[in-house]
């Protein structure tokens, strides 16, 4: 099996689904989901997860799919565990 190279982080998807909005709409998107916006300025950045809880409130507020939230997070995480390389196995 081979392990994707470089995987995004969600938030870097999610930064894709907020833009073009305003300032206002991204506090109001913040307050919809129950983060505060310096725990979203993380997760766009890359510098916190998506937890199993967000991924929940990110399908209610988006209309995505959680198990596409946590699937983004486990390919990043992997990633990241195996020190940030692609990794390939044969058996």
């Amino acid at each position: 099996m081979t392990h994707m190279h470089d995987p995004p982080h969600p938030g870097a998807v999610l930064v894709e689904y907020l833009d073009g909005l305003d300032d206002l709409a991204i506090t109001r998107f913040a307050q919809e989901v129950h983060l505060a916006m310096a725990t979203l300025l993380q997760i766009i950045n890359g510098h916190a997860p998506i937890t199993f809880d967000l991924a929940v409130r990110l399908e209610n507020a988006l209309g995505t799919r959680r198990e596409m939230w946590m699937g983004m997070q486990s390919a990043y995480d992997f990633w990241i565990a195996e020190g940030g390389r692609c990794t390939s196995s044969r058996i």
